[in-house]
C-alpha cells in the first residue's frame, strides 16, 4: 500500500491545524505557503475533510479552518480512511490460497493498528531521537 499525495498533504494540513489548535482558524493560504505546497490542491482535500467532521470552516475575512476535536481524539487512520479510502495492501478477496490471504489480513491489520494508534498529538510532539556515542577515540 502507497500513500498518495493525498493522504501525506491531507496529514500536512491537520498538523498544522493541531499546532495552532485553539488560536483561531488558519487560511489554506498560510499552510501552502509554510509547506510548499499548492493552496488549490490542499483546497480539494480539505472538502472531504470537513465532511467527514474533522476540520470545520470559519467564514469571513479571518476565516480558515480549525479542528472539529482536540488532536489526541483525531488518528492518523481517520484521515487516511477519508482521503485514500480502506486501508489494503492487495485485494485479497481475490486470493485463492488461504496463506496468501492470512498475509495480506495480517498486513493490513497491523498498518491500520499503526494509523489508528497514532493521534495528531502524537505526530505534533514527535521528537527524532538521535543517538549520540559519547566514545571518545585517540590515535
Amino acid at each position: 500500500m502507497k500513500i498518495s499525495t493525498k493522504g501525506r498533504y491531507g496529514l500536512t494540513i491537520m498538523m498544522e491545524l493541531a499546532v495552532r489548535f485553539g488560536e483561531g482558524p488558519t487560511s489554506l493560504k498560510s499552510i501552502a505557503e509554510k509547506n510548499g505546497l499548492s493552496e488549490h490542491y490542499l483546497e480539494q482535500l480539505i472538502a472531504p475533510l470537513r465532511n467527514a467532521g474533522l476540520v470545520k470552516s470559519i467564514r469571513g475575512a479571518y476565516g480558515g479552518y480549525i479542528l472539529s476535536r482536540e488532536a489526541a481524539n483525531i488518528t492518523a487512520g481517520d484521515i487516511i480512511r477519508v482521503l485514500e479510502g480502506p486501508i489494503s495492501p492487495v485485494d485479497f478477496t481475490e486470493e485463492d490460497d488461504p496463506a496468501k490471504r492470512d498475509l495480506w489480513l495480517r498486513i493490513r491489520d497491523s498498518i491500520a493498528d499503526v494509523l489508528d494508534s497514532t493521534t495528531l498529538a502524537d505526530l505534533i510532539s514527535f521528537k527524532e531521537e538521535t543517538h549520540i556515542d559519547n566514545y571518545m577515540f585517540y590515535i
